[in-house]
């Protein structure tokens, strides 16, 4: 396997030049597991085990390999597996805050080239799920491509097209129906020069549908839409990069109905670039855009030039992020205080042992 197909640059050449030189070789993973990763390289397709050195400095779920991530590892060719040294730097990182009350970050893709952000001209379509999409993929580094499913399903796709690229900004928007294949051609480009893109949105858009299309083989499992909620019944339950028969990767996720933030305060400037813009105009430069005086983006509300319910979700958006940092500067403080108690415990066994 040539790991230029992979997506392998000079970026990532350049970064791996020490590690190659004490034999180690490189590899991009393919899935992920909780004991190891599978990886393509120029052996083929193996396991990879996380050394012990790793796993001890890596101080958080973040720093483990993602899908997408380039690896350097050391072969061991009699059992056929790899042991993981380092994970290469990124180029773009898509990232969410897990689930539930833990203040962590979980990176759900690396080194995407383009995000597509996948949603269906059904009753799954929602304008402010897209614009946390968006804010996401801005945030991550990774070039956004908007992809309206299930055209067939729809009677009005003018309407709901003008509408996603009335909050787009010159984000590319594409009508399909994957079911048909009508549509699927416009995506190819995007895969060119051996380019990763991921698929991201709710379960049931049709994700996996657009898999199995464009690679021409049944490889994900898709169930029919429940006639009763006019959705999908999610199918995929692991993130998995898979090589195209044309060129090109592209990264399958596990459906996400909502999907956290994290850290993405440069990812709703650049969603919301309208309020952005009107915010310049603002008299106060930290306007909050509640009460002040002077506030051009509550005055461009009123006057009908940002809408409401956008306008809505992005101070949903800026009081999550808000939130979010309290969390982190509280965590960080309680880490810090745990790792204090270590080095006075570690310090006051010495003592005891010098003492004897």
């Amino acid at each position: 396997m040539n790991i230029i197909n992979l997506g392998w640059n000079d970026f990532f050449a350049a970064s791996f030049q020490p590690f190659k030189e004490s034999g180690c070789f490189a590899g991009k993973v393919s899935v992920e597991h909780k004991q190891y990763i599978e990886v393509y390289c120029e052996f083929g397709e193996i396991n990879c085990e996380i050394s012990g050195k790793f796993r001890h400095q890596a101080k958080s779920q973040e720093e483990f390999p993602a899908v997408g991530d380039w690896i350097a590892f050391r072969y061991m060719e009699k059992e056929r597996k790899g042991i993981v040294q380092q994970i290469l730097p990124r180029t773009s990182k898509i990232s969410r805050k897990v689930a539930g009350q833990n203040t962590q970050e979980q990176v759900i893709a690396a080194n995407v080239d383009y995000l597509f952000i996948v949603t269906s001209l059904n009753t799954d379509f929602n304008m402010r799920r897209l614009e946390r999409y968006l804010t996401v993929a801005w945030d991550s580094g990774s070039s956004p491509v908007i992809i309206l499913n299930k055209a067939d399903l729809c009677t009005d796709t003018d309407s709901f097209l003008a509408e996603t690229e009335e909050i787009a900004f010159g984000v590319p928007v594409h009508l399909m129906s994957a079911l048909n294949k009508e549509g699927l051609e416009q995506l190819q480009p995007y895969f060119e020069g051996h380019k990763t893109c991921a698929l991201i949105g709710s379960s049931g858009v049709g994700k996996s549908t657009i898999i199995n299309k464009i690679i021409g083989t049944d490889r994900q499992r898709v169930n029919e839409l429940r006639p009763s909620m006019d959705k999908g019944m999610h199918t995929t339950t692991q993130r998995e990069l898979i090589i195209l028969p044309d060129g090109g990767l592209l990264i399958d996720t596990p459906g996400m109905r909502e999907i956290q933030l994290w850290d993405a305060d440069q990812g709703v400037a650049e969603a919301f670039e309208d309020v952005t813009e009107y915010a310049k105009n603002c008299r106060f430069r930290n306007c909050q855009h509640r009460q002040e005086p002077g506030c051009a983006v509550r005055n461009a509300v009123e006057n009908g030039d940002i809408g409401s319910g956008r306008f809505q979700n992005f101070q949903k958006m800026q009081e999550e992020l808000q939130q979010l940092k309290g969390k982190q500067e509280l965590h960080a403080r309680l880490e810090a205080k745990r790792q204090d108690k270590i080095l006075h415990r570690a310090i006051k066994n010495m003592k005891k042992v010098k003492g004897k």
